[in-house]
């Protein structure tokens, strides 16, 4: 991980950038956290975030930054995977022309890789499943990475995929299976794409928003939707639980299996030295 012997310069700034949440204040505070225990290293001059639907926004943080001070910034996004967002958004948002742009007022900004593309990111998704059901034997279960997808950008759903690939060659696990939101193979037909009695359910996500909380329960059976029938006692909770009950009550029977599901895996603490690392590897 991050050499901390080696320090930046003086004059050079680091920017998070990420989606954020007009519903939910839980979407930004995995950012939030990571930037500032970054900010606690005191390894950049200046360390701030930026959101598309938050303040500050995208477009006024190329104004964040004072050009005497500042010479350099550091473009990481803290996004899953190299998709819409972080192909064309941040890029169009921030006024960024390649992986190096010069500013008219001199600074020079480097657009980095996105914290999902990182090679750790296998070793966290693990470490993840662990926690989540440490008793579990892993031949008698299959782990499913959930992501978004989506039809604006086929490398959406490519970072999911890579992962699944990646540990599935590993034989931990009975099975391992990349699914989706809302591109085939769907996490709604679980029941049918798995056969143990084991599922554990890592989102791979960058935070526990509505997504983890609401969409991906439902989908799963784990929680009843709003308006839905009961379903049997205590294999479901109801749509108006608090969200962070979902990750408290493990393991939740479905059509007598048990399925374990984990906190995103943008909420773990080993982000912050992806971040660094993601800035470091773009100057070198």
């Amino acid at each position: 991980m991050v050499n901390y012997l080696v320090t930046l310069r003086t004059d050079a700034a680091l920017l998070i950038v990420a989606h954020g949440s007009t519903v939910n204040a839980d979407s930004s505070a995995p950012t939030l956290a990571h930037a500032a225990e970054i900010r606690r290293r005191e390894i950049f001059a200046d360390v701030e975030c930026a959101f598309w639907k938050e303040e500050p926004s995208l477009r006024d943080a190329v104004f964040l930054f004072d050009p005497e001070s500042i010479r350099e910034v550091c473009v990481v996004p803290n996004f899953i995977s190299e998709g819409y967002f972080s192909q064309t958004v941040v890029p169009r948002e921030l006024e960024l022309y390649g992986r190096i742009t010069k500013r008219s007022n001199g600074q020079i900004w480097r657009y980095c890789e996105p914290v999902g593309n990182h090679p750790i990111m296998t070793d966290l998704l693990l470490r993840r499943a662990q926690e989540i059901a440490p008793g579990v034997p892993k031949n008698e279960a299959t782990l499913l990475i959930v992501a978004h997808g989506t039809d604006l950008n086929e490398n959406s759903a490519v970072a999911a995929k890579r992962e699944a690939e990646k540990i599935r060659s590993l034989g931990k696990y009975s099975a391992v299976l990349n699914v989706y939101m809302e591109e085939p193979p769907l996490v709604s037909e679980w029941r049918k794409l798995t056969k143990t009695r084991n599922v554990v359910v890592v989102p791979f996500f960058i935070s526990d928003g509505l997504h983890s909380y609401e969409d991906i329960p439902v989908l799963l059976g784990i929680v009843v939707a709003a308006g839905g029938g009961c379903g049997q006692p205590g294999s479901a909770l109801p749509a108006t639980a608090a969200p962070g009950e979902i990750f408290r009550h493990n393991p939740y029977r479905v059509d007598n299996r048990s399925i374990f599901y984990a906190p995103s895996i943008g909420t773990d603490a080993g982000f912050a030295d992806i971040i660094l690392e993601q800035a470091l590897n773009a100057k070198s």
